[in-house]
């Protein structure tokens, strides 16, 4: 019976996930993936499965869900996997977990204890870990005989310098975990990884952009990070889609004056700022472009400034910069978001190949710079499932 690794990502209201070929100790091909959607109560719970080169719509009638559509999905889910997986047999579940604190750098087989402590974090990213670990306990329920294991945005950068990671706030506070810690993290470690096999500048200074609904950059030298936008929390640094990125802490202490208790003030950052916030339309990029109202050509100006101020900021801290990645779902498929960027650091040097940069759709890698440009710049689309299986099948080998 072939073996497989299940990556899977759990949020307040989706899952997502890919079943990977497990060949001897290697990763091989997708065997199907997929996004359950609707999962919030009163939600039409859905899923998209994509197996065979085809694409499979499923609907979770209301009337099958006894318990919560989470679990009811699951159970939908497992049955699929089963039907359609070629009789492989699952021995590792790989969780996106968005935060390991500072104790974990690297990826980790769960257990009761590791759990515990993981939901100890729940107050660093209060939006995201609950749900990671609630889809974890899930699945373990579900695949008990399965090894499970977490895999932490935040490991890549556990390597930033101190004066990148410090706060400058009390040392008290530091001492407690009040820090810069960066999120993205297996996203990144896809993108490095893939740029080494493609350039002979991926060792140099790098900058990485992650861009999508949750954005950030990442600063990298010799396959390192040693700075990002993200910190303490996935609020931080870049404009989103519906998170506010920097802020100064004197609005917060503004809207506290003003009688705003901490969950409207969590509500608004999180869920009602960024693209959304400014266009009063949307947080998805493709509904601002298809718009002429002049509030979502602000959000997309706006959107595009942060990223070339924060890209400047990378550059001081690099010395230069030798390389430049896209991707996540904006930075792989918005055309003129690269442009646009690109196009604020020519005083750099950079130059983009105009039809490369119009090729460049996102299913594969592409180098998109001119023969002039100062810095490579490549498109990469990325896999944060296949990093997860890929830790899970290394503890999988030492288990």
């Amino acid at each position: 019976m072939s073996r497989a690794i299940l990556a899977v990502n759990s949020g307040s209201s989706s899952i997502k996930f890919a079943l990977y070929q497990l060949v001897q100790q290697e990763l091989g091909e997708v065997i199907l993936s997929g996004l359950a959607e609707g999962l919030e109560p009163g939600g039409q719970p859905r899923a998209t499965l994509r197996y065979d080169g085809e694409q499979h719509a499923l609907t979770l009638l209301a009337e099958s869900v006894t318990g919560d559509a989470f679990h009811a999905m699951l159970t939908l889910l497992r049955e699929q996997i089963g039907l359609h997986s070629d009789g492989a047999q699952i021995v590792a579940v790989a969780h996106r977990v968005v935060h390991g604190g500072e104790r974990c750098a690297n990826s980790v087989v769960v257990d009761e204890a590791m759990l515990t402590y993981l939901r100890s974090l729940h107050h660093l990213a209060p939006l995201h870990q609950p749900h990671n670990l609630d889809g974890v306990e899930a699945f373990r329920a579900a695949f008990p005989d399965c090894l499970h294991v977490a895999c932490f945005d935040t490991g890549f950068h556990a390597q930033m310098p101190e004066q990148e990671y410090r706060f400058a706030l009390p040392a008290e506070l530091s001492q407690q975990g009040i820090r810069r810690y960066g999120f993205h993290g297996l996203s990144y470690r896809y993108v490095a990884s893939h740029l080494a096999d493609v350039s002979a500048r991926a060792g140099q200074r790098v900058i990485m952009a992650h861009l999508g609904n949750g954005a950030s950059l990442c600063a990298m030298r010799q396959g390192v990070s040693i700075a990002t936008t993200m910190g303490f929390s996935a609020l931080d640094g870049l404009m989103m889609g519906s998170r506010c990125g920097a802020l100064d802490p004197g609005v917060l202490l503004h809207l506290l004056q003003d009688g705003w208790d901490a969950k409207r003030i969590e509500n608004t950052l999180y869920k009602q700022s960024g693209l959304l916030g400014v266009s009063g339309i949307s947080a998805d990029m493709r509904t601002l472009r298809a718009s002429s109202d002049p509030r979502a050509a602000l959000a997309i100006r706006m959107f595009a400034y942060r990223i070339l101020r924060e890209c400047g900021a990378l550059t001081a801290v690099l010395g230069g910069i030798d390389a430049i990645a896209f991707t996540g779902g904006i930075g792989e498929h918005d055309v003129q978001l690269r442009a646009d960027v690109i196009a604020g650091l020519h005083y750099l040097g950079l130059r983009l190949d105009p039809a490369a940069n119009h090729a460049a759709d996102g299913n594969a890698i592409c180098a998109i710079h001119s023969t002039d440009s100062s810095a490579e710049i490549w498109v990469i689309p990325t896999d944060e499932g296949r990093i997860a299986a890929q830790d899970a099948a290394q503890l999988l080998a030492c288990a």
